[in-house]
């Protein structure tokens, strides 16, 4: 209870102020529309929003009496972007094991949670982390009281015994720890695969994640071996479904990918070792793909620099699985599977650079436009909230960005967003946060 109350207290220790007060209705006028649907952008249009929420786009440049004009005849503009898969609370305290308390992830998740919406992504949906640190941070971002992103959140991963998300993988099995890393879910067997979703739910879960394969970044676990059995799978997502979860599965080698699309999950993370088979099923049961390439490029990066941080076993997997990850990505993009933007982000790097999953995505063979819609409507779907957020539509949260340039031209131009909106309330303006530390 001390520990809950503290984590609870935290997240209300952002600025008060964090939400300017709401004029009742704004107008942007828009140079370029790309909405986030179309696979065609429009210019010179104007968004109409009262509160919180898209009332209708007109053509041309519209002023309704007493509405308060932003200019963005200049730029273009898109939906806010969505971060299918994240890791939020990622930093020095969640890498330290015996030392990175719940306390400590509480205020570098926050800071995080600002530079991401910074960087313009107003939805992120968070597939494995300290459960009570996400859900005190989502209720204060909700209240007002944290600055950051909507915030969908699986909080700890349901993880087999051995399997990629055990944390005894790599610790002295003589270290114990008293506080919550002693109710993580790992599991054995089908009965309590059950009992870890439902736990994970009352625990405030709006999806839940699993791990079926092993791991890049997890010493001793083959990414190609089927670690987590049908029958495991199978009770998560019954018991997910009936609850009305999601289940988001790690599989990078075949088998556990095609055993998880029959099993029932939702989502594929990284799956990056499909083939045509693998697509084939995931277009029969409407699987998405979330290729994650941030996350190879950045474990890359940092296994080439620091090799003597990592296992060799972590080496070698980071230092070959990356072109197999860009490849796979454009592969499942050509053969018709859905795919959302996701960027596994490891805090290798300073979050807040989302956005390069834009750039890699491109690099790897899928059209600019396409790309942006992984990262705006199809990311929305996948998370559920299609009505709400991923697109510049009526009725649909004003949750809007815009930057100079032509994204479909060069598409790094979404790594400078220079204005972000999210529920009306603009937050960045002319690159600069509008908003008290």
């Amino acid at each position: 209870m001390k520990m809950s109350r503290f984590l609870a207290s935290a997240a209300l220790l952002a600025a008060t102020h964090a939400a300017p007060a709401l004029a009742d209705d704004k107008v942007i006028h828009a140079g370029t529309l790309i909405d986030g649907v179309s696979h065609q952008a429009v210019s010179h249009v104007s968004i109409l929003i009262h509160d919180e929420r898209i009332t209708t786009i007109e053509p041309g440049f519209v002023t309704p009496a007493g509405a308060t004009v932003i200019d963005l005849s200049h730029q273009t503009v898109l939906p806010g972007f969505i971060d299918a898969h994240d890791h939020v609370t990622g930093g020095p305290a969640r890498r330290d094991l015996l030392r990175g308390t719940a306390p400590k992830q509480t205020f570098e998740t926050m800071a995080n949670l600002r530079l991401i919406l910074r960087g313009g992504f107003t939805s992120i949906r968070d597939v494995g982390g300290n459960v009570d640190v996400l859900k005190a941070v989502k209720q204060g971002i909700a209240a007002g009281q944290v600055v950051g992103p909507r915030l969908w959140m699986a909080g700890y991963a349901i993880v087999p015994t051995g399997g990629h998300g055990d944390i005894y993988n790599s610790v002295d099995s003589q270290w114990t720890r008293k506080d919550d890393m002693l109710t993580l879910p790992v599991i054995d067997g089908p009965y309590e695969a059950r009992k870890a979703v439902r736990e994970m739910q009352k625990r405030g879960a709006d999806l839940i994640k699993i791990t079926v394969t092993g791991g890049v970044a997890s010493h001793n676990t083959d990414v190609n071996i089927q670690l987590m059995s049908d029958e495991e799978i199978k009770s998560v997502t019954d018991t997910a479904h009936m609850l009305g979860l999601k289940v988001a599965a790690h599989a990078h080698g075949k088998p556990g990918i095609d055993a998880a699309i029959r099993d029932g999950v939702d989502s594929i993370e990284h799956g990056t070792y499909a083939d045509a088979e693998s697509y084939a099923l995931m277009k029969e049961h409407g699987t998405f793909l979330v290729p994650t390439l941030f996350a190879g490029e950045e474990i890359r990066e940092e296994t080439r620099l620091h090799p003597e941080k990592f296992p060799e076993d972590v080496v070698a997997k980071a230092q070959g699985v990356t072109p197999t990850m860009r490849a796979n990505a454009y592969n499942a993009w050509k053969a018709g599977v859905k795919i959302a933007l996701g960027t596994d982000q490891l805090a290798y790097r300073p979050h807040g650079q989302n956005a390069r999953e834009f750039d890699y995505m491109v690099q790897a063979g899928i059209p600019p436009m396409d790309a942006i819609i992984a990262g705006t409507s199809r990311a929305a779907e996948l998370i559920g909230a299609s009505e709400d957020i991923g697109a510049i539509q009526p009725r649909h949260y004003a949750d809007i960005v815009a930057v100079t340039g032509d994204p479909l031209k060069d598409i790094r131009v979404l790594q400078k967003v220079d204005f972000v909106m999210k529920g009306g309330t603009v937050f960045k303006q002319n690159g600069h946060m509008t908003v008290p530390q």
